[in-house]
Formats: structure tokens, C-alpha cells, sequence
């Protein structure tokens, strides 16, 4: 009483909890023989299967599933939070039993019960030994098929309820009109709901008859035939004469020829599987067989499994292309749909074994291996293969050498950072060659050959190159770290540089201007060259990874360390060359210096070890510079504090003369300061079970904020001021009238407010000029140029000064050096002058650059002209600059006055050089030569143009002549050197040139003239001079001598003293002059006294009216002074050389430039007026009338006077 009670209670329950469900109530009975179970996967409390019965149907039994008894009719209530239909199946579960020739029941019908839901209509066989069953289909045919049937009726064939894997699937609508199955199959239906199901199979059975096939196999290939031995029995026997050789698992086939091959079930295929293996021998250039062959037909109704057992020689690459379509690689786990799989085992050559997998259908149809391989490729039941499933060839391993020098205590260590593919690294050669998979060590610094057996290296391995610094307490062996770039380019390195130094001093790393960039640990730079810095104070410690390009400049570390520089393959090597030199004593771990940059920047930092833990009771300090006017932040951004077991941690700022500052990790960081700093981190001892101090900080850097400011006042001056931001800091600021600009000018006459914001000297440039003019040349008077006195509250120094030449029309500007004439400045001829001097026409067309004490006397030029003045501190030159006057116009564009010297070259260049001179313009160069010497002319660099209208003209011509010694066009070949005897005329003129340009380099050099023909005739007319002289003298004497023996006269004075020859009162001393040599000898005087006529002396030459000296000079009457005394030198020693004149030094005759011996005082000439008689007279005292006597060819005079230039 009390059960009914509880299930009606349930009942009640299960209507309450599904009153808002789906509810089918129905009365089932299941037929004898049949097993019949409706279940649900749904939770109970969401869907049930109830029975219903007692009084009134009171009485519910809810279940999951539920079991009906045959034959026994029963009400069942289906109550579902879901659609019914969907939620429940209906298992009819039924045996047919069969003896050796018939089964029961012989049709197969399903039972109408439940078509509502989907029903699983399950059939198991049952037979005697060897008896088969075979299940006729009713209707349709059957076809195998792995998807789901569309109507709602699908088979399943098993050959055994423990064997999910011989499940074979059908669909209605094939060809498929019979299954014979063996004792213990299963065969299911599944339907749809509603699905009406007749009859479905006719079940017969029969003596199991095996089958029998004929194989042949060639000797290459070995065929096993096998089964689970967990299947149903199938024996298979080989038939090869009157007694068959049975198995029941397997049997081996190899070299046999149409044998008969005999299974003891109908369906072999369902149970045997054949594997077939076949061998490839290969050397290093080829393979036997070339291909992997299999016969399609040979056992095509099995699953078949095929391997190729390929044998290679060491260092031998085969090379696999396969047919048909590609191949696509799939994980080890993966299978392949269609069910044909190839799998390729490589044997590497430690030993290990590389295995790929493949389905088809992909891009992949050639593979490299390197050893022994394997291919296996798997063919489903009735699978087609083609007869070449792949070529093999065979090819020697591309190996890569080279040779390896490492330096003194360097060590290269070689290692292996991938396991593909297969490849070893040997040293030295064969015989004695040792190859390893893994690594290889360098030690020695001799040349070293190392083999890599795959033509790839670098993918496989990654290089070490190590080397040892020593350092004493003062210095360290290099100076400069360099990586060396020639070792190993294309692989993955790591140059590192361990460097030790007394345990109390730190070694000290100084990086280029650029700095270092320190980011996170673990990171790699962007360029491919990443730095750590670690130490080795107490374990190890990382004081920070780094790239180029930042702020750090300066690293200490304390005691021993190490630096490395990784850098990517394929990477060029452009490493940073920093200094190592032993540093100060320290307690510090490190010391990092940083110069922080100008503008607003932040930059990160982070301390030892980070994010790992800063070293227990250690210190690091950093050093930072902070440019001026700018201020600092100090900001923690990220942080943890350890658990102090003694003393505490501390971050310390120190600034230089004050008094430094102690603060935790959590109080407030210094903000908005200016000033170099320091900051220390201390640590404590700490709790190495737990987290300990990490840091990582921001210092952040922005502008102070104050301008210079400037007033520029240049109302009452000519003078213009430029000023132009030339650098690219961006915080540069500067304005005018408070508008920010690139460029100010501020021009004469004008006022002007400027402000200058964070502008060093390096980033802005000044520049003044000023304009000079003059309306009319006769009334331009000549200027020196200055420079004037600037404005002082410019923060920047002068870098140029420009005067703009004005000239008048029809004029000529003149530039004259008040020093020393000009020089231009060459390649070969450089100026060395505090201040340089650009010359320009006002288009900007350059003359050059020149300075001064050089040999260019005057420079004109027909056009307006800027000289503008450039020097490194113009506070260091105070002048001279040049002089400009004006005249009138020149004909040509631009005249150079030169005056070469001696024992220098002289280069001339034409204007604008080597850019060329300016379409249809001259220049000309009025040389002077000194006197007695000559000019060599080369022509050293000249560049001609393509005209396109007139010529270009060279020209060389002498002062006071006509004629041309040279003149040569562009499209004529010029002499290269040309010798001109005296002063000359350069001149220079450009085309309208189509294209190239015009410019020429002239080498002047001087030389001294020798003519052999005047030294010889000067010789002889001297030596026929002096014998003249003395016929004369003779003559003269002998004469006296008679006249004095007769009787003794004298000569009367009118005023002053009685002067009587025979007195002897005339004394000559020859110790210190030469008056035995005659400047000049007027040959009518010696007969004075026969001479009546007074006037002869006035019609004299005005130049031997001066002082007397050791020359006859003419007697011009009485003399009122005392007698002179002349003192006749000593006789000198006798000369090598006779000098036949004096030297104009030695001479009375003051010097006169410009005015040599005229031909009327020349030994070579003589005077028409004198009389051929004894005393010389001449018929008058009229204009001298010369006639030649000398043979000698004269020099022609230059004339150079001012006008003819």
C-alpha cells in the first residue's frame, strides 16, 4: 500500500515538474524473440520515460530508459522538456539463428513499435563453424558509403560485436544485393521517426566456402598477408603442389610466380591485410631501382601498406618526387580521409629518426633527405595505385668549408640550436677529420678548417667568438673592443668579452656619442645587435641588455664581467666600437652615466637583474647629466619591495655641493629640478624565499622655459643681419615680434625684437652684410672695407660678413689687398688666413675664394660684386680686408693683375672653377714678369663645352705686341705648355655652351734668361773697348810727355785754387772701390784741353751731372771748394770673369723702375755727329743720330704704361 502510495506521489511529482513539457501516453507490446528498450540521453529531470498503471493509472515509474518484457503489454508515458521525437530511441535488438543450411527466421521484418521515435533495429548472427550467412536484400540495393544516408536509412555491418573497426556502412541505392557474413556479425538499421520499415532481409545459410586467388611476386618485393588473430577464424594456405601450407594469421610471400593462394573465408579482405616492402640501393649518384614501382593489381581488393627501404651512402642527399597530384603534410596524429596516407622515416646521423606524414591533395611533391629512408604509403580496400608512386635519385651532400683563424685568446664555440635538418660540424680534414652533431670548440689561433656536412649551417647552428681582456690595475690590453666581422657572417653570433679587474676597482666601458639605449631583459634590438652587460660580484648579475642609439654613455661594473653582442644572421655587422679602460675603486655593483637630452623626452631605466630581483646588499648608482635651462622627473613605475632581514632600502639623490637626499621606494620622487644628478639604490639584506627588489623608473626631461631675448636697433646703419636656424633640434626656438621663425632678417634702417629659446651656437647662424655704392666713378672716392661693431645681446657669433658692391654704370670695381696682394685658394693651392674671402657677381655667379699675401695685384670686374668675409672667430681678426675703388669700364668681364714670384708656381683659375665659367663672358690675366726672366705656361686642367652658339677662345699674347703667341678655340687641340719671354696678356673667353662648361687651371713658372749670343758678343765688344781705351791712353800720354819737355803751362782757374798737373796732388786709393772700371767713357774729352768751345758740356746728358765718382765726368769750369781726394782701392785679385759695366747697385745713377740703357748710351752704338779725326768732335750739338755696331738682335721694349693696360 504504502509503494503505491510513493509512486503515485512520484507521479505526481513528474506531472509537476512537466506540466509545461511535451507528453506522449501509449500502450506497447513487444513481440517474442525481440529485445526492445526505449532510452534518452536528456538529465531525468528534463526527460523520462514513465510506465503507468493501477487504479485509474495512479500509479508512475519514471526512468532514463526502459526495458520491455516480450509479449507483455504495458502503458508508457513519454514526458519531455524537449520535442519527443528528438529525444528518444527505440532499441529492437533480435538474433537470427542458423544452422548449416537454414536460419530462423528466414525473413527479416521490423517490428512497427514506437514509430514516433528513431529506431535502432539490431540483428545478430549466429551459425555453426564454418557456415556462412547470407542476408539476401529486400528492395533496393545497398552501397558502401562513410556519410550519413539522406533518407533516413542507414546500415552498419560488422563482422564482429567486438571489432568496431571491420564496420562497414551502407546506404540504400547501390548495387550491394547481398552480405554474406560470418557466426557472430551484427548487422543494424537505423530509420528516421514516422519511417515505415518492411521486410528487410532474406536470411540463408551454407558450407563456408574460402577463396581462392593466384599471385605472382617479384624477387624485390616481400608480401606479407596478416590478420588480427582476434577475428574470426579464416586460414589462408599457399598451394604449391598436393599438400596446401596453411596459416592462420599470416603468411610471407616473396619470388614466387602464379601461385595459388587459398583463404578459408569468402571475404578475405575483411580480415587480412597485406603489407608489401621493397629495397632501394643507392651510392652517391644514383639509384637501383630509380623509382618506386608496385603492381596496382597485385592484391587491390586489401588494405595495403607499401614501403620503399631506400639505403643511401653517407653525406648523400636523395632527392623523392612524386606523381600525381601534391602531397600535404598533416601531424602524426592525423589521419587521411580518402585512407591513403604516406609516411617518410629518415634516420639521421646521431642515431635519431625524423618521421613526416602526409595525406593527398597538397602542394608538396619533392622532398631532400639526408640518410636512410623509409616511404610507406597506405591503399584502402580496392584502393587504385599508380605503378610509379615516386622517382629516387641520388646526389653527394652539398657541404659548406671554411677556414678559421681565430685570434689570441679567442675562443669560437660552434653549437647546435635545431634539430633540422641533419647536420654535423667537423675539424681538420680527412683522414684525421672529427665531425660532431652538436658542437665544436676553437682554441687554437692558427688557420683552422671547419666542414659543415649540410650546405645550410646556419640554420642549424649558432656561433660563440669569446674572448679573454686582461687588465691590471691601470690599464687593460685593448683599448677598444671591436667584433670582429669577418668570422662566420651569415650565422646567428654571439660576440662576448669577459673582462676581470682588481676586486676593489671597476672596469669601465665608454660607448660612442651616440649612446646606449637600455631596454627590457630578454628583448632584441631592432637592428639585429643586442647588448648585455652582466657581472659576477657575488653569482651572477645582468646589469642591463642595451641597443644604439640612447642615452647611456658610460657603464662601470665592479670586478669581473662580461659583455655580449648578439647579432641575427644575415645581419650586417655594424657593432659599436667602445673604449675599456680600468676605472676608480667602488662599492657600487654598477654605475651607468647618462647624458639626458635636450628637448622633452622620457626615458626608461631599469635596475640590475630586473624584472628578476636586484642583488642582496648591493648598490647601483646612476649618473645623470641634465642639459641647461631644463628640468627633471623622477617617476617609479613599476616596483616591489622586499622583506628586510637587516638594514633597509633606500634610494639616494646627490647633487654636487649639496647635501644628498635618502627616500623609500613609495615616497614622492623628485620632480620639476634642475641640475646634474645622482641616484643610488640600496639594498637590503632580504628574504630569498619571497619577492625581492625589482625597479623599473622614468626620468622625463622638458624645457625650463627662458628665452633670450634681443633688441636689434639698425635705424641709422646700412647694415642687414640675417640669422637662420641651420641644425635640426626641433626645440630650437627663435622669433621675431613673437612669431616663430626658421629665418629672420632684419634689414637696415629697421628695429627688431628677437627671442632665442634653447638655441645653442651650433644650431643658429648669423650673418650680416652691407650695400656700398657710388654713383659716379670721377667722384668715387677709394674705400677700405670694415667690418662693424654688432649688436652684443646676440647669443651667437658672426659666421660671415657680406658687402654688396654698387657700381656705377660704365665702371669698374677694383679690389686691391692692402697687404701683399691676393691669393686664390685651389686644391693645390689652399689658403691658410684667419679669414677667407669669397668674391661673387650679385646672380651668385663665384669669382673664388681667396685671402691675402698671394700675387694678384688688383682684381676688376665690370659688375656688381659681394665679398663676403668668413672666419672661424671674427673676435680674433680685426682686419685689414680689402680696398675698393672704381674706375672706368673694362672691356672685359674680369681682369686679374698678376705679378708672379720667382721661386713659387703661380695656379690660375678661371672664375666659378671647377663649376666653369659663365656663358659668353671673359676674363683676362695681365701678367708681369720680373725683369730677366721668362714665364712657362702650362695649361694643367681645362675642361672644354659643347657650343652651342661662338667659341671658346685661349689666348696669350705679350704686352706692347700685336701678334697672338697662342690662340686656340674648343674645338682645336691646345698646346699644354708654352714658353713666353716677357710680360704677357692670358685671356679667356666662353661660348653659349650646349653642353658641359668651360674652365681651365693655368700653371705660371718663372724662369731666369740666359743668351748665350749677347754674353759672348758683350765679351768681345768689351775686350775691343779696352783696346781702344788703351791706344788711346797711349797716344794721350806720349803726347804730355812732348809737350812738357818743351816747356811747362798752366791752367788758369778763375775761382777757387790753383789746380796744376804737375803738382801731383791727385791721390788715388783703389782698396775699396773699383775705378779702374769705367761706367761711361766720352772718348772727345780726353783732348780737354784742346777744346775751345764751353758750350759742348751744357749740350751733356743730364745723368752725368751728379756726384763724382770713380767716372770721367764732364769739366764744367773753376771750382770754389777744396781739390777733391780720391782714394784709389787696392788692387783686387784677378776675376774669373770679366765685368765689362757696373752693377747698377754700385752706380751713382739712382735706380729708375721701368728705364732701361737706352741704345743711344749702348756700347753698340755710335753717334753720326762725331768727326773722324783725332780728337773726336762733333760737327754739332744737335739730337744725337745713332748708327748700330753691334750684330746682336735687340729685345723690343715693352710698353707698359698704365693706358696701354
Amino acid at each position: 500500500m504504502r509503494l503505491r502510495e510513493t509512486r503515485a506521489l512520484l507521479g505526481l511529482l513528474v506531472w509537476t515538474v512537466f506540466g509545461s513539457s511535451e507528453c506522449l501516453q501509449t500502450v506497447v507490446r513487444s513481440g517474442n524473440g525481440s529485445s526492445v528498450t526505449v532510452s534518452t540521453e536528456l538529465p531525468l529531470d528534463q526527460c523520462a520515460v514513465c510506465t503507468v498503471s493501477g487504479v485509474n493509472d495512479t500509479e508512475t515509474s519514471c526512468h532514463p530508459s526502459f526495458t520491455l518484457v516480450p509479449e507483455e503489454e504495458v502503458k508508457l508515458l513519454f514526458n519531455c522538456s524537449q520535442p519527443i521525437e528528438q529525444s528518444y530511441t527505440v532499441t529492437v535488438t533480435r538474433a537470427i539463428e542458423c544452422t548449416k543450411d537454414a536460419c530462423s527466421p528466414a525473413t527479416v521484418e521490423t517490428q512497427p513499435i514506437l514509430t514516433e521515435f528513431s529506431r535502432i533495429f539490431i540483428w545478430e548472427l549466429k551459425a555453426p563453424e564454418k557456415t556462412v550467412v547470407s542476408l539476401n536484400i529486400l528492395g533496393d540495393g545497398l552501397k558502401e558509403t562513410s556519410q550519413p544516408c539522406t533518407d533516413g536509412f542507414q546500415y552498419l555491418v560488422a563482422t564482429s560485436k567486438t571489432d568496431s573497426k571491420s564496420q562497414t556502412q551502407y546506404c540504400r541505392g547501390g548495387s550491394v544485393t547481398r552480405l554474406d557474413l560470418p557466426s557472430e556479425a551484427v548487422v543494424s538499421l537505423t530509420v528516421q521517426p514516422k519511417a515505415q520499415v518492411e521486410s528487410v532481409f532474406q536470411a540463408s545459410a551454407g558450407p563456408l566456402k574460402g577463396r581462392t586467388m593466384v599471385v605472382s611476386v617479384d624477387p624485390s618485393t616481400t608480401a606479407v598477408v596478416s590478420r588480427d588473430p582476434g577475428e574470426p577464424e579464416c586460414e589462408v594456405c599457399t598451394v604449391d603442389g598436393s599438400a596446401p601450407n596453411c596459416s592462420p594469421t599470416e603468411k610471407t610471400l616473396t619470388n614466387v610466380d602464379k601461385l595459388s593462394l587459398e583463404f578459408s573465408c569468402p571475404k578475405p579482405q575483411e580480415m587480412y591485410s597485406v603489407k608489401m616492402e621493397k629495397k632501394i640501393e643507392c651510392t652517391q649518384t644514383s639509384c637501383a631501382p630509380a623509382a618506386g614501382d608496385v603492381d596496382p593489381s597485385l592484391f587491390v581488393d586489401f588494405k595495403r601498406s607499401i614501403t620503399w627501404d631506400i639505403k643511401v651512402p653517407e653525406r648523400t642527399v636523395i632527392s623523392l618526387d612524386f606523381t600525381g597530384a601534391g602531397l600535404k603534410a598533416i601531424s602524426g596524429a592525423e589521419s587521411c580521409k580518402d585512407g591513403y596516407q604516406y609516411s617518410v622515416s629518415t634516420t639521421k646521423g646521431d642515431g635519431s629518426i625524423k618521421d613526416q606524414s602526409f595525406c593527398r591533395g597538397g602542394t608538396v611533391s619533392h622532398l631532400d633527405l639526408l640518410g636512410a629512408t623509409t616511404v610507406t604509403v597506405e591503399v584502402p580496400k580496392e584502393g587504385e595505385v599508380e605503378q610509379k608512386v615516386f622517382s629516387v635519385k641520388a646526389t653527394p651532400r652539398g657541404s659548406r668549408i671554411m677556414s678559421v683563424t681565430p685570434d689570441p685568446k679567442t675562443i669560437i664555440l660552434i653549437t647546435r640550436v635545431s634539430d633540422e635538418p641533419d647536420c654535423s660540424v667537423c675539424v681538420d680534414k680527412a683522414p684525421e677529420q672529427k665531425c660532431n652533431p652538436r658542437h665544436l670548440r676553437i682554441v687554437d689561433p692558427r688557420n683552422t678548417s671547419v666542414e659543415f656536412t649540410c650546405p645550410r649551417p646556419q640554420d642549424v647552428f649558432r656561433v660563440e667568438i669569446n674572448r679573454e681582456i686582461d687588465c691590471t690595475e691601470t690599464s687593460c690590453s685593448g683599448d677598444i673592443v671591436q667584433a670582429e666581422s669577418s668570422l662566420f657572417p651569415d650565422f646567428n653570433r654571439t660576440f662576448t668579452w669577459d673582462m676581470k679587474v682588481v676586486a676593489t676597482r671597476a672596469f669601465q666601458l665608454d660607448f660612442p656619442e651616440t649612446g646606449m639605449r637600455q631596454i627590457p631583459n630578454k628583448e632584441a634590438c631592432p637592428d639585429g645587435h643586442t647588448y648585455t652587460l652582466i657581472t659576477y660580484l657575488r653569482g651572477v648579475t645582468t646589469v642591463g641588455t642595451f641597443c644604439k642609439g640612447g642615452t647611456v654613455t658610460t657603464i662601470l661594473a665592479r670586478y669581473k664581467g662580461r659583455v655580449s653582442l648578439e647579432v641575427a644572421g644575415d645581419t650586417k655587422l655594424d657593432p659599436v666600437d667602445f673604449k675599456l679602460r680600468v676605472g676608480p675603486e667602488t662599492n657600487m655593483t654598477a654605475i651607468m652615466k647618462v647624458n639626458l637630452p635636450r628637448g622633452v623626452s622620457d626615458t626608461d631605466f631599469m635596475a640590475a637583474n630586473y624584472p628578476a630581483n636586484f642583488p642582496d646588499d648591493q648598490q647601483m648608482q646612476w649618473n645623470f647629466t641634465v642639459p641647461g635651462m631644463h628640468n627633471y622627473t623622477v617617476h617609479f613605475r613599476n616596483h616591489t619591495a622586499p622583506e628586510c632581514l637587516s638594514k633597509k632600502v633606500e634610494v639616494e639623490y646627490k647633487k654636487e655641493d649639496k647635501k644628498g637626499k635618502t627616500l623609500t621606494l613609495t615616497d614622492a620622487q623628485p620632480a620639476h629640478q634642475q641640475g646634474n644628478f645622482n641616484m643610488v639604490l640600496k639594498n637590503c639584506q632580504t628574504n630569498q624565499t619571497l619577492q625581492g627588489l625589482t625597479l623599473n623608473y622614468t626620468v622625463s626631461v622638458m624645457r625650463s622655459g627662458h628665452p633670450v631675448l634681443c633688441t636689434v636697433d639698425l635705424t641709422s646703419r646700412r647694415v642687414s643681419l640675417q640669422i637662420e636656424k641651420v641644425g635640426s633640434d626641433p626645440y630650437c626656438e627663435m622669433s621675431i615680434g613673437s612669431k616663430v621663425e626658421k629665418k629672420i632678417n632684419v634689414a637696415a634702417g629697421t628695429k627688431a625684437s628677437l627671442s632665442f629659446l634653447d638655441c645653442p651656437n651650433e644650431e643658429v647662424r648669423l650673418t650680416a652684410s652691407e650695400v656700398i655704392g657710388c654713383e659716379n666713378v670721377s667722384s668715387c672716392s677709394s674705400i677700405r672695407l670694415g667690418l662693424p661693431k654688432l649688436v652684443s645681446c646676440l647669443p651667437m657669433p658672426l659666421h660671415s660678413f657680406t658687402w654688396h658692391i654698387d657700381v656705377p654704370q660704365d665702371g669698374t670695381v677694383n679690389l686691391v689687398s692692402p697687404k701683399g696682394g691676393f691669393q686664390q685658394s685651389l686644391p693645390a693651392q689652399r689658403c691658410n688666413g684667419q679669414v677667407l674671402f669669397n668674391v661673387a657677381e650679385r646672380d651668385g655667379y663665384s669669382l673664388g675664394d681667396f685671402c691675402f699675401t698671394g700675387i694678384i695685384q688688383k682684381i676688376q670686374a665690370n659688375a656688381n660684386v659681394s665679398i663676403t668675409a668668413t672666419a672661424k672667430d671674427f673676435s680674433m681678426f680685426r682686419g685689414p680686408f680689402p680696398n675698393v675703388s672704381f674706375s672706368q669700364e673694362i672691356p672685359e668681364t674680369f681682369i686679374y693683375r698678376i705679378s708672379p714670384k720667382p721661386n713659387t708656381p703661380t695656379l690660375l683659375a678661371t672664375p666659378n672653377w671647377p663649376q666653369g665659367m659663365k656663358p659668353s663672358s671673359t676674363m683676362s690675366w695681365i701678367v708681369t714678369l720680373p725683369s730677366q726672366y721668362q714665364a712657362h705656361l702650362q695649361f694643367v686642367n681645362v675642361s672644354q663645352p659643347k657650343c652651342l652658339d661662338r667659341h671658346t677662345a685661349m689666348t696669350v699674347k705679350m704686352l706692347g705686341y700685336e701678334e697672338e703667341i697662342m690662340s686656340r678655340r674648343e674645338d682645336e687641340q691646345a698646346e699644354d705648355k708654352l714658353l713666353v719671354p716677357q710680360s704677357f696678356y692670358l685671356n679667356m673667353s666662353n661660348c653659349i655652351p650646349e653642353e658641359g662648361h668651360f674652365a681651365a687651371v693655368t700653371k705660371i713658372v718663372l724662369q731666369k734668361k740666359t743668351n748665350l749670343l749677347a754674353i759672348l758678343l758683350g765679351i768681345a765688344g768689351a775686350l775691343l773697348l779696352v783696346l781702344i781705351v788703351l791706344a788711346v791712353v797711349c797716344v794721350v800720354t806720349k803726347k804730355k810727355k812732348q809737350q812738357r819737355m818743351n816747356k811747362e803751362s798752366s791752367i788758369y782757374i778763375a775761382k777757387g785754387n790753383v789746380f796744376r798737373p804737375g803738382d801731383r796732388h791727385f791721390t788715388k786709393n783703389r782698396s775699396d772701390n773699383e775705378s779702374h772700371v769705367y761706367a761711361s767713357i766720352d772718348e772727345s774729352m780726353i783732348y780737354g784741353h784742346l777744346l775751345g768751345d764751353t758750350s759742348y758740356a751744357d749740350s751733356m746728358q743730364d745723368h752725368f751731372n751728379g756726384m763724382p765718382v770713380d767716372s770721367y765726368q764732364t769739366f764744367t769750369g773753376p771750382s770754389d771748394g777744396q781739390l777733391p781726394v780720391i782714394n784709389e782701392p787696392d788692387p783686387e785679385p784677378q776675376m774669373d770673369q770679366y765685368k765689362t759695366f757696373l752693377d747698377p747697385s754700385e752706380s751713382f745713377i739712382p735706380s729708375r723702375p721701368r728705364t732701361p740703357i737706352t741704345r743711344e748710351d749702348s756700347l753698340g752704338f755710335q753717334d753720326r755727329r762725331m768727326v773722324d779725326n783725332e780728337l773726336y768732335t762733333f760737327k754739332s750739338t744737335g739730337d744725337m743720330n745713332t748708327i748700330r755696331l753691334s750684330a746682336v738682335d735687340l729685345e723690343p721694349e715693352p710698353s707698359i704704361l698704365e693706358d696701354s693696360l
